[in-house]
């Protein structure tokens, strides 16, 4: 493309530029916007912040990338606006640190289409362990495709959210979609109790928030069996009572919840996810059917819905169980998705589990999303150990001294004594302790405390100089990026078409 922005001599990002809104924008050396007008009473300028040149072809603006411009930008240039995907086969690419974003446009263009992606993703938890506002998650994921030209759009998840303030604060931030997490409304408990507890637990049920009586819910059940495709689910009192009070609680506060989004929301596009993964105790087709038909009753809709699987969907590692037993899951979860839906099953901690993609994209016939976050951490620092072992090696030493501590809500079973010492490693075996499972778990959840780890004059211990090495070799880690995403994403694509 050549424009008047050629005139100025700046050095251009060339996949950014793009002519739309009467102006030609393009991101410049030196982390600077660039716009230019050639008609002056293209209001366009007014809605940007930075120095205003004036050109013989017509005024130019040269801005930071700023909030407000970032803004700017999803105004002017749509596709970069977060959409609601509905049922497509998606993938959320998520990014801990707000660099990942290009490499995660790669790996979506590398596959040949047939995902729809989610660039923006990050949990409240998440957010809160590297310092980051919805707003910042959202502005970075802006500027990565800005700088990459993507323009066949995208979503934005608000991850793991537990309370309304929290929708409120990514709604003013522009996600369109809200994974509602209740799992400490879950009572697991429930797997164990026999029939006089479950009874007992039944009457303590929030039955006002449920909108019902316990009449009402025997009624709607008690001795039912429902066929859903290839599976017979025999609501007898004990599977019944232990679906109840196992997620009563949870429905309850789902549907608090998402009524709260649906009126914070107004007119504004937003779609709703229900994640139940994160329990100590597998969701049973009959616990899933069940819960579904209850939030459908209290009149919430949503898009996706995450049980908690057989098996372990540990963090940044691939799946540890009977891969058999999975896919007889799966598969009766996705006919339960498909009958009272259909909407799609979510992968939750699906970082690498590329022994469950097939599986997933066939039992799902695509009514799939996979969810990742992490793995993008990993890849940073891959990047990292290559570029610059010292640095690497630190962290490594710190992760390990904080692994104890940092593990306690997560799903993780590595151990300290099976990953080698920080000092064990050649320079060059270094990468390799990103793939071995123990230390990667380790190196996995422990990014919290790195991000903020502090030195004895107070100034940041890593992160500073984790992002200094990252953005002097952007093109390294978006290639690690990219080659690392394509096989997440490949066995998905030929079921998102």
């Amino acid at each position: 493309m050549s424009g008047r922005l050629d005139a100025l001599n700046l050095e251009l990002v060339p996949a950014s530029r793009v002519l739309a809104a009467g102006a030609e924008w393009a991101l410049a050396a030196g982390a600077r916007l660039a716009v230019s007008v050639a008609d002056e009473r293209t209001r366009v300028l007014d809605d940007l912040e930075g120095e205003t040149l004036d050109h013989h072809h017509g005024p130019v603006l040269i801005g930071p990338m700023s909030p407000r411009n970032a803004a700017a930008l999803r105004t002017h240039l749509p596709w970069l606006r977060p959409c609601a995907w509905g049922t497509r086969t998606s993938a959320g690419l998520g990014d801990r640190l707000g660099l990942a974003t290009p490499g995660h446009v790669r790996a979506v263009r590398a596959v040949g289409g047939g995902i729809a992606p989610v660039f923006a993703q990050q949990s409240i938890r998440e957010m809160t362990r590297t310092g980051r506002t919805p707003g910042q998650v959202m502005d970075d994921a802006t500027w990565g495709m800005f700088a990459e030209g993507w323009r066949d759009g995208t979503g934005a998840d608000a991850d793991h959210l537990k309370a309304t303030e929290d929708i409120d604060a990514c709604l003013a931030a522009g996600f369109t979609l809200y994974t509602i997490d209740p799992g400490e409304h879950v009572d697991g408990g429930a797997d164990a109790a026999d029939l006089l507890t479950l009874r007992a637990a039944l009457a303590n049920l929030p039955w006002a928030a449920l909108e019902d009586a316990e009449a009402g819910l025997r009624g709607r059940y008690l001795g039912r069996a429902v066929e859903v495709e290839h599976l017979k689910l025999v609501f007898d009192e004990a599977t019944l009572l232990r679906a109840a009070v196992k997620y009563g609680r949870a429905v309850a506060h789902v549907a608090r919840m998402a009524r709260h989004l649906l009126r914070a929301a107004g007119r504004r596009p937003v779609e709703l996810e229900v994640s139940v993964d994160e329990t100590e105790t597998p969701t049973t087709p009959a616990e899933h059917y069940w819960v579904a038909s209850e939030l459908r009753r209290l009149g919430v809709a949503w898009v996706s819905l995450a049980p908690r699987f057989v098996g372990r969907f540990e963090k940044g590692v691939d799946y540890i169980g009977d891969l058999a037993a999975l896919e007889r899951d799966l598969a009766a979860h996705a006919a339960v998705a498909r009958q009272l839906g259909p909407y799609k099953l979510s992968l939750h901690s699906g970082s690498d589990k590329f022994s469950v993609y097939p599986i997933a994209a066939q039992q799902t016939r695509g009514l799939v999303h996979l969810k990742t976050a992490g793995t993008s951490y990993l890849e940073a620092l891959r990047t990292v150990a290559v570029a610059d072992p010292p640095l690497f090696r630190a962290v490594y030493a710190f992760a390990r001294e904080r692994y104890e501590s940092d593990r306690a809500s997560y799903h993780v079973s590595a151990q300290l004594t099976r990953a080698p010492g920080a000092g064990e490693p050649a320079d060059a075996e270094l990468p390799a302790l990103v793939e071995q499972f123990d230390s990667r778990e380790i190196l996995h959840v422990t990014f919290g405390s790195v991000l903020k780890a502090t030195a004895a004059d107070g100034r940041p211990r890593f992160k500073d100089a984790l992002f200094d090495l990252l953005q002097s070799r952007p093109e390294a880690y978006a290639e690690n990026l990219r080659r690392h995403f394509v096989r997440h994403l490949q066995p998905f694509v030929s079921v998102g078409r």
